[in-house]
């Protein structure tokens, strides 16, 4: 009986050790795949595992928890803080009510952004109302400044006697006290943030619009339809795409927003989840904190998927084509003027008023008088005087305003560097390995940041640095903390500009420098960087106005060492000192727009040196 031996293998059907050596050798010589490797690694640490530690600490048996579990001890695992939060007796006043309001808020704001928004793109970028450059530079300016310094001048001028105090502008101008719902609540909050946060429906859709065919428009109005019709029959089906990006980014934001909700709802007891998680984080109730910041971004990861679902529904939206094409500007009309006019009016109420106001409000002696015999310097530059109010130290003899200034710029200034330096290096491997697995990783994680509403992001890092994690130690109430965290939450913004930047560099510059033998440091160094100076520093701006103005993500981080400027005037607020909320305001919408002209500037002459 013979048996049928199993056919051997040849050498050719089994990799040699010598070719597995080589093909580990060429993989670990290519630094971007190395580089990828690290860089996946540290953000998994910085961004995954945060997360998979806020959900074990929901599950977790806090240390204040013992008031209610006096068997249990900390650390063991429980579903108190779910009960408690979601079906227990105080359900409706910790979960439920913040949860409907933040909704409210959310949406109303998100849809009045995008009507102006779109509105202003539409007109700017598609008519021929005048002066469209300076329009366009004009409505950028509320990105600049804090969301909530509109909240802070709406206080100012609405402000009623209903929670002690002196009244505001309104009240000593006319004689009449502002009603509540004007004062304080979901009205004022909504404008507040609206005209704060449209700036993201106008980029979105300005970029979108002007690859719109005006012949589509043209053949509409040959059907006989208006300009409004035209607009929302044609024009804005065309435009999903970029609402839904201006949506989804809008929401997030409003819905992780703290500062002024926290300014004009926290006095009348109107609580949104931010505030919600501040105030259980105030009361040692840390696992009803987290467990409502992983509601926050449990909703903003949701949002994101029904809107990538109702988007993805049509999937064609092509208006450039091999075909003809025409963008035509539309004119106005008798409306040209008007409208310049009105969109003027619109600014002048969303910026200079408010910043108005709060200059006003920095030179008054008494709170709630604004006639010109009220008005002094003490505060800014001391001297006293009859009628100022001691207990506020004017601003060269304010150790918490100085201190806390030097704190914002230090922040700022470390986490522009970290920041940009870690989005040029993501940008790097995720252009020179495009189409690769450490490629689309590397991109998703690096913008996973964005994503996390601001204040959730906060509570994220203290479950996870409140006490040593591995080899590191506990960051809790250290400047670390908040130079680790904001790099991070930032880190999208310079991601994205590199690799921006990066890709419209040609990769046979860097092969020619190599075939030279220049080593890919001094590849880096000489050659890459500068070419990517200019994209990489404009990330970096935007890091570092983030960072200055920033209070949602850094208010459950700060200490009285630690503080910064957004801290400090948010602290100032609630001790009801308004000469020192406008100084530090001023001063620090003072800062952003300097640095913000000076870098430009910087820019502006570095291109033209270069050409």
């Amino acid at each position: 009986m013979t048996g049928s031996a199993a056919p051997a293998q040849t050498p050719s059907n089994i990799p040699s050790t010598r070719a597995i050596l080589g093909r580990l050798r060429h993989f670990f010589t290519q630094p971007e795949r190395l580089l990828g490797i690290v860089l996946a690694l540290v953000l998994g640490a910085l961004v995954l595992v945060p997360l998979f530690e806020l959900v074990r600490e929901t599950l977790t048996v806090q240390p204040y928890d013992r008031a209610y579990l006096p068997k249990a001890q900390p650390g063991e695992f429980t579903l108190f803080h779910y009960e408690r939060v979601f079906a227990g007796r105080l359900s409706w006043a910790l979960f439920y009510k913040p949860f409907f309001n933040s909704l409210v808020t959310a949406f109303a704001a998100t849809a009045i952004c995008l009507a102006f928004g779109a509105g202003l793109a539409w007109l700017i970028v598609r008519t021929n109302i005048p002066f469209r450059s300076f329009l366009h530079t004009l409505v950028m300016i509320p990105y600049m400044l804090p969301s909530w310094v509109m909240a802070l001048a709406w206080i100012t001028f609405f402000k009623n006697d209903r929670i002690g105090g002196a009244s505001g502008a309104f009240a000593y101008f006319f004689g009449v006290q502002p009603p509540d719902w004007i004062a304080y609540g979901p009205i004022p909050i909504i404008i507040c943030l609206s005209l704060h946060y449209y700036v993201y429906s106008y980029l979105s859709v300005s970029s979108s619009i002007t690859s719109v065919d005006s012949q589509m428009e043209e053949a509409g109005a040959m059907a006989g339809l208006s300009r409004l019709k035209q607009f929302l029959w044609i024009t804005a089906p065309l435009l999903l795409p970029a609402i839904g990006s201006a949506v989804v980014m809008t929401f997030i934001r409003v819905v992780g927003s703290f500062g002024t909700p926290a300014v004009l709802g926290m006095p009348v007891r109107y609580f949104v989840l931010p505030t919600q998680i501040y105030a259980a984080m105030g009361t040692r109730n840390a696992g009803d904190g987290f467990l409502l910041a992983l509601v926050l971004v449990v909703l903003a990861c949701l949002f994101i998927f029904i809107n990538q679902r109702l988007i993805g529904v049509r999937k064609s939206f092509v208006t450039l084509s091999g075909k003809g094409f025409r963008n035509k500007e539309i004119d106005l009309g008798r409306w040209r003027w008007p409208l310049f006019i009105l969109v003027i009016l619109l600014m002048i109420a969303a910026v200079a008023f408010p910043l108005v106001l709060l200059v006003l409000q920095s030179l008054i002696k008494t709170a709630g008088n604004y006639s010109l015999s009220n008005l002094t310097l003490h505060y800014w530059i001391g001297g006293g005087g009859e009628g100022v109010d001691q207990l506020q130290s004017a601003l060269i003899d304010n150790g918490n305003i100085i201190d806390a200034t030097w704190n914002s710029l230090k922040l700022a200034f470390l986490t522009a560097m970290m920041t940009g330096i870690f989005g040029f290096l993501i940008g790097y491997v995720v252009v020179r390995t495009r189409g690769s697995l450490t490629s689309r990783t590397l991109e998703l994680v690096a913008f996973l940041p964005y994503i996390f509403p601001a204040l959730a992001f906060g509570a994220i890092y203290i479950g996870m640095f409140a006490r040593p994690f591995g080899p590191v130690p506990a960051l809790y109430g250290t400047f670390a903390l908040l130079v680790l965290i904001c790099s991070v939450k930032t880190l999208p913004f310079t991601s994205r500009t590199g690799i921006a930047a990066l890709l419209q560099i040609d990769k046979s510059l860097e092969e020619a420098a190599r075939v030279q033998g220049i080593g890919w440091f001094r590849r880096m160094v000489r050659i890459i960087v500068p070419i990517a100076a200019g994209g990489l520093l404009s990330g970096m701006l935007l890091s570092f106005i983030s960072i200055m103005r920033e209070l949602s993500l850094i208010i459950l981080l700060v200490t009285p060492s630690t503080n910064v400027l957004a801290g400090v005037i948010y602290n100032y607020q609630n001790q009801d000192m308004p000469q020192l909320v406008g100084v530090a305001t001023v001063l620090l919408v003072a800062i952003v727009i300097t640095v913000n002209l000076v870098v430009r500037a910087l820019s502006t002459k570095a291109r033209i040196g270069a050409a």
